[in-house]
C-alpha cells in the first residue's frame, strides 16, 4: 500500500468509491490532530456528495494501518507545548463515533499493526477487513493509560472475558482472534486487497460494499487465544477485582495463564484497576457513552502520574522501566478507581 504525495492523508474519489488512506508511514501512521481533522473533512463532504456510495479506509506501508495516536505529540501537549491532549482526544473521539454512525458502508483494511487509534478508525466501521499480517491491541494499560476510542464498547462484547484479558494485557489479537473477538468481519488474503479495492471502485449501489469484500474473504486461520485458552481466561478475569484477577492467573496451571500474571503485573496498577472499572461499565453502554467515559478518563489519567511516566518510559528515553505509583495493584484503592469517574 503506497502513497506518493507528502500530505498525512490522502483522499480521491473513484467511481462511487471515497478512499481514505493514512499516509505515515514512517510512523506506522499514527494519528495527530491535523489527521483526524481531514478524516473528519473527508467523511462529512462525503456524507453529503449522492454519488459517493461507500468509503475505503486503509493505511500506507506495509508495517500497519495504523499505530495508535501519537503519543509524542500528546506527551508534549501534557507538558504545555503543543496543543493540550484534550483537544485531540475529543476530535478524535468524535471521529469515531461518525464513522460508526456513517449513513453509507465504511470498508476498514485492518492489516499490520492496528492499535489503539488505529481500532478506533477501522474497528466501528461497518466493515472491517483483517489479513494475514493483522495485529489488533489496545496497549494503552502499558502508557497508563486506560484504553479508550470505543474500544471498551468493543471488547467488553467480545465472548466470555476475552476483550477484559486484551483489555488489561494489550495481548495482541491476530486474524483470527480479532474475528472471534469481534473487532473483524472478514479475513481477506493480503494478495487479493489489490483486486478487492478494484472491485470496490466499480460499485454502484452501498450494498455492493459488503458483496464485494465477502466474495473475497477466505476462512481466518486459527486464532491462537481463542478458543485455546478460553478456560483460563473464563476463569480467571471474571469479576470486578483486579487483584483476584491477578492472583488468579499467577495460581494457574497453564503457563498461558502465568505469561498473562507477568504481563499484567508490569502494567500500570492505577491503569488495570480503572480499566477494570471502565471496560465493566462499558458493556451495558451504547458507544457515544463509552466515548464520553473514555474523555473523562483521559483527561484524569493526564493530570495523573503514570500516565507522562508511561510515555517517557516507553516513547521517549525508552529505557522500558516505568516508576509506577503506586507501584502494585495492593496499593490502589477503590476510592482512587471512583475518583476516575466521579463528574
Amino acid at each position: 500500500m503506497t502513497a506518493t504525495v507528502e500530505e498525512p492523508v490522502v483522499a480521491s474519489v473513484h467511481g462511487r468509491l471515497g478512499h481514505i488512506r493514512l499516509n505515515r508511514p514512517s510512523k506506522i501512521n499514527a494519528l495527530n490532530l491535523e489527521m483526524i481533522g481531514a478524516v473528519r473533512m473527508y467523511l462529512h463532504r462525503w456524507a453529503a456528495d449522492e454519488s459517493v456510495m461507500a468509503v475505503l479506509i486503509d493505511g500506507a506501508g506495509d508495517r500497519g494501518l495504523c499505530a495508535g495516536g501519537d503519543i509524542a505529540a500528546v506527551y508534549d501537549g501534557i507538558r504545555g507545548e503543543s496543543p493540550a491532549p484534550q483537544e485531540f482526544w475529543a476530535d478524535e473521539y468524535r471521529m469515531n463515533l461518525e464513522i460508526s454512525d456513517y449513513a453509507k458502508p465504511v470498508v476498514a483494511v485492518m492489516h499490520g499493526i492496528t492499535f489503539g487509534g488505529g481500532i478506533g478508525i477501522s474497528g466501528h466501521a461497518r466493515i472491517r477487513v483483517v489479513t494475514e499480517s493483522s495485529q489488533l491491541a489496545m496497549p494503552e494499560t502499558a502508557i497508563g493509560l486506560s484504553p479508550d476510542v470505543g474500544g471498551l464498547y468493543l471488547l467488553s462484547r467480545a465472548p466470555g472475558e476475552m476483550g477484559t484479558h486484551a483489555a488489561l494485557t494489550g495481548a495482541r489479537l491476530g486474524p483470527g482472534d480479532a474475528i472471534a473477538a469481534g473487532l473483524a468481519d472478514f479475513f481477506v488474503p493480503a494478495a487479493s486487497l489489490e483486486a478487492m479495492v478494484t472491485s470496490l471502485r466499480g460499485i454502484e449501489t452501498a450494498d455492493d460494499a459488503s458483496r464485494i469484500v465477502s466474495s473475497f474473504a477466505a476462512a481466518p486461520p486459527p486464532g491462537v487465544i481463542w478458543p485455546a485458552c478460553r478456560r483460563w481466561i473464563d476463569t480467571c478475569y471474571r469479576g470486578g477485582d483486579p487483584r483476584a484477577i491477578l492472583s488468579a492467573l499467577r495460581s494457574d496451571p497453564d503457563p498461558a495463564a502465568r505469561q498473562a500474571a507477568q504481563t499484567l503485573a508490569g502494567m500500570s496498577p492505577t491503569a488495570v484497576a480503572v480499566t477494570l472499572a471502565a471496560i465493566r461499565r462499558a458493556a451495558s453502554m451504547a458507544l457515544a457513552e463509552v466515548l464520553e467515559q473514555d474523555l473523562v478518563l483521559s483527561v484524569r489519567f493526564a493530570a495523573h502520574h503514570d500516565f507522562p511516566e508511561g510515555i517517557r518510559a516507553q516513547i521517549i528515553d525508552k529505557d522500558r522501566q516505568p516508576r509506577w505509583q503506586p507501584a502494585h495493584l495492593d496499593d490502589v484503592t477503590d476510592a482512587q478507581v471512583a475518583a476516575f469517574f466521579a463528574p
